[in-house]
């Protein structure tokens, strides 16, 4: 029996966690962002874990391929993954019951003259019960909880693609737009030569060639702010990846889709589920139950809960007298019912409910302006893509023309000039367009665009680092 201390201690204390010091170094967080790329193993597994096979490292990287790598590397994406694991650990606070507690209080009697050892040890428990399903209130609540920080992870994920998608989108629209500068500098500078040489032959004023070199050097600084943005759009897709930027060094992107747009999300029915399934309406929606939940257990808090006290004393100065106690106690509600605690959740009811429908209306404001939006980009593109047929069409034909001896060279220079001024107008109506429907993807977060499996994929990570 002497070692039966140790073992009531060993019983008590062996489902205890333990602390593991886990100290963050900056220089070797910095070290660790520097070393990231997309030809990284672990990368790798992370495609092969959700089951994007291929060859690695990959010949080509679309705008699917670099979400999931965002999925993996974005810091802001990892953050929204443990905050959504600390709000799933209160459920575990939520459904502990309270642990009983024991008292020991010796005692000495001095009133018992003669006694060989007049001490009264007493031991006192307190076994708490609680009453009113409080603690299903609790896991009902924290369960709820959970689920508007799941939605909020989502809508996380959601922000995370649609910023791939804009800087890929940017990166895109960079390049090819000073390529298209490019070209028309040229075409521009053909058109300065034959005025000049026109100009010598006195078949032009000097106002006519200085009109057409300023036209071409205007066109000279956009092809250097181009470069600027180029760079700038390069940087910002790296950032959107949460990967250094020489991690881009060498990699080859597809633009692949970023010309197409899918009539399937203006139909009724994606709009009216979006309205329902959208992340933030969901979230709001179970931060409104967890708020019921709140009142619920607040009320439930009205009626007091009931504490056991079974005791044991023994008196060694009385023949060594055992007594047994049964104590039993109970918070008297006279002075308040808990009012005060019912009241405020009661008015964060009211405030959960009125933000639900804010975000409802919100929602509902987004979509209608992300829909008239897309009609007008597209209808903008289809009339800049046919100016740009009717300026080949012309094109085409001055160069027959030429060719033919029926129009001069510096005719044909404009018809050129012309030609890719409406190609880089055609271009940018496109950009538009594209914006628009990432600004509509987001707006209606529609699996037509970001499909169950592609969000597991960015819960998948969340497992692999808990």
């Amino acid at each position: 029996m002497k070692f039966w201390p140790f073992i009531l201690a060993t019983i008590l204390f062996a489902g205890c966690a333990t602390y593991h010091s886990r100290p963050i170094s900056a220089e070797k967080t910095a070290d660790s962002f520097e070393a990231r790329s997309l030809t990284n193993d672990d990368l790798h597994a992370f495609f092969e874990t959700n089951h994007i096979a291929g060859q690695w490292p990959r010949p080509s990287w679309d705008l699917n391929a670099l979400t999931l790598v965002a999925f993996y590397y974005q810091p802001a994406l990892a953050e929204a993954r443990v905050q959504w694991a600390a709000i799933k650990a209160a459920e575990i606070t939520a459904g502990e019951r309270p642990n009983p507690s024991v008292t020991v209080t010796p005692g000495y009697d001095s009133q018992v003259p003669g006694t060989p050892t007049p001490w009264i040890v007493t031991v006192a428990t307190d076994i708490p019960v609680e009453t009113a399903g409080k603690r299903g209130k609790r896991i009902a609540e924290a369960t709820n909880l959970t689920e508007a920080a799941r939605w909020d992870f989502i809508s996380a994920v959601w922000q995370t693609r649609s910023h791939v998608r804009i800087a890929l989108l940017t990166y895109y629209a960079a390049r090819e737009n000073e390529s298209l500068l490019m070209r028309q500098e040229m075409a521009q500078s053909n058109v300065v030569r034959l005025l000049k040489g026109q100009l010598n032959a006195g078949a032009v004023s000097d106002f006519e060639v200085t009109q057409a070199r300023v036209a071409w050097e205007t066109t000279q600084l956009s092809v250097q702010d181009g470069l600027g943005q180029l760079n700038q759009a390069r940087a910002a897709l790296a950032a959107a990846l949460g990967v250094p930027l020489r991690a881009l060094d060498g990699v080859k992107f597809s633009f692949a889709g970023l010309d197409q747009f899918p009539r399937a999300l203006t139909k009724p029915e994606v709009r009216r589920q979006a309205l329902f399934n959208r992340a933030d309406v969901r979230s709001a929606l179970a931060g409104y139950a967890a708020s019921q939940s709140a009142l619920q257990l607040e009320i439930a808090n009205q009626y007091p809960d009931i504490h056991l006290g079974p005791g044991y004393a023994y008196n060694s100065g009385n023949a060594g007298d055992n007594e047994w106690q049964l104590g039993l106690s109970v918070t008297l509600p006279l002075l308040n019912h808990n009012e005060g605690p019912v009241a405020e959740a009661e008015a964060k009811r009211s405030q959960a409910a009125a933000h639900f429908l804010t975000v409802q209306a919100t929602a509902i404001s987004d979509i209608d302006t992300a829909l008239a939006g897309y009609d007008a980009a597209l209808k903008e593109s289809a009339t800049a893509k046919s100016l740009l047929e009717d300026l080949r069409k012309q094109l085409d034909s001055t160069r027959t023309q030429a060719k033919m001896g029926e129009v001069d060279a510096l005719t044909l220079a404009d018809a050129e000039t012309a030609y890719y001024t409406g190609a880089q107008n055609q271009f940018n109506a496109l950009v538009k367009a594209q914006q628009a429907l990432g600004a509509l993807e987001d707006a209606v977060q529609s699996p037509l665009t970001l499909s169950p499996q592609t969000l597991d994929a960015a819960q998948s990570n969340l497992k692999s680092q808990e």
